[in-house]
């Protein structure tokens, strides 16, 4: 396929980032891919000529992805004369919002990266993974105990958004009382943070999530149990391993990533096999088939519409293109994931394709650390959904499906079924 020489317009690029592409940026993703791997785009934070490049293909992602010796994550590296803080939402002001997990393993680099990651990873081995399917079971079933009478259920209300954030409050040791607070939180900062975009009650929840989770931490100093926070005040109190802040930047990470993106990946997936009745049925009829298909479902509509901003520390040719040291570079997983070079007929689903890989998840040192648990969650709920429920259906008019857009992502606002 031969790159287009015409440009998308200016627009339609930001919309990218913005939510305003709608429930299906996919065509407009193809469109962009056309005319080249990398292409130069205005900055969407505004305010500034910071030369920014958009990745969509695959090939040129993993190779941004991989090399976090031309690229970082943390512009603090590069140089002291930056004027762009590091902050996904752009805000250069002192608040909360500058710091949210600034210090956690997503915003550095080597080698303290290394370092965090170790420290945690211990707890996030597929191994362990596997050991908490049966907890996960439990909490899947009994969640669908609670509706199996009514026929009907919000998807994402009743099934989807607790399934995950009960399995990440009992492994990290957050007490049940609590969970609605952190519910609510993490919904507000996930639909209020984007890439250029700070909605104005964020504040105030990013500060009581900051506090709630210095008093979580204080409590488990006082109180440590078998949980993995308690692990974490352990090592920091050993000392020169974990700061203080590292800790706080880590919890918050592990509390706010560990059920949005699989919550997302469990309720746009289903609605995904919702509009393929054919491969929704094959599905049913083989639900050995789930991990598989799991993995098509990352691949066609992940949860993740791009990657953390990139920066680059020198000059780099990139797919023919001068990126100068500085330069930010913007990665749309979302875009790589359906590149043609890639994939045959990456516009379909195919709940039996053979993928050798999928950006899903990341690449590279900073790929996501819950991978493993999202694939067990994800293989937990959807074999139980659909062995319980054989009959799910749609319970309102599919246009009447609502979106949200958020920091990095889109995900379903409800999903009404019936069974």
């Amino acid at each position: 396929m031969n790159d287009s020489n015409q440009p998308v317009p200016e627009k339609e690029v930001l919309s990218v980032f913005s939510g305003e592409s709608g429930e299906n940026p996919f065509p407009l993703f193809a469109k962009i891919r056309a005319t080249g791997a990398v292409i130069p785009i205005p900055f969407p934070m505004g305010g500034t000529d910071q030369q920014t490049w958009m990745v969509t293909r695959m090939e040129e992602a993993m190779q941004v992805l991989k090399d976090h010796v031309r690229f970082t994550v943390d512009r603090r590296y590069i140089n002291s004369n930056s004027n762009i803080e590091q902050n996904p939402t752009g805000d250069t002001g002192p608040s909360a919002s500058t710091n949210f997990l600034t210090e956690s393993i997503n915003s550095i680099d080597e080698p303290d990266h290394r370092r965090l990651r170790t420290l945690v990873s211990k707890a996030f081995t597929p191994r362990y993974m596997e050991s908490l399917r049966p907890r996960v079971q439990e909490i899947a079933d009994e969640l669908l105990d609670q509706v199996q009478e009514k026929g009907e259920m919000d998807l994402v209300r009743d099934y989807a958004y607790p399934l995950p954030i009960n399995v990440i409050c009992e492994m990290l040791g957050v007490p049940q009382a609590d969970r609605s607070k952190i519910h609510a939180w993490s919904s507000a900062i996930a639909h209020g943070l984007g890439l250029g975009r700070q909605a104005p009650e964020v504040e105030e929840h990013l500060r009581a999530f900051g506090e709630y989770i210095v008093q979580l931490v204080n409590d488990k100093r006082r109180h440590p149990a078998d949980d993995l926070i308690s692990q974490l005040v352990a090592i920091e109190e050993e000392g020169d391993r974990l700061g203080e802040a590292e800790l706080l930047s880590m919890i918050k990470l592990l509390i706010f990533a560990g059920h949005e993106t699989t919550s997302n990946l469990v309720s746009t997936g289903t609605l995904m096999l919702l509009d393929q009745p054919d491969q929704l049925e094959k599905l049913k009829a083989d639900l050995s088939l789930v991990p598989s298909a799991i993995e098509e479902l990352l691949r066609f509509n992940g949860p993740s519409t791009i990657a953390g901003p990139r920066f680059a520390t020198e000059d780099i040719e990139l797919a023919g293109q001068q990126i100068k040291k500085g330069d930010m570079v913007i990665l749309v997983l979302k875009s790589a994931n359906r590149d043609e070079r890639q994939f045959s007929d990456p516009e379909e689903l195919d709940i039996t394709r053979k993928i050798n890989r999928h950006l899903a998840f990341g690449y590279g040192i900073h790929m996501c650390l819950g991978a493993p648990l999202a694939r067990v969650e994800a293989d937990i709920a959807f074999t139980t959904l659909l062995r319980r429920m054989p009959n799910l259906r749609l319970n309102v008019p599919r246009e009447n499906v609502t979106w949200n857009f958020m920091l990095s992502s889109q995900g379903l606002a409800s999903l009404p079924v019936a069974f």
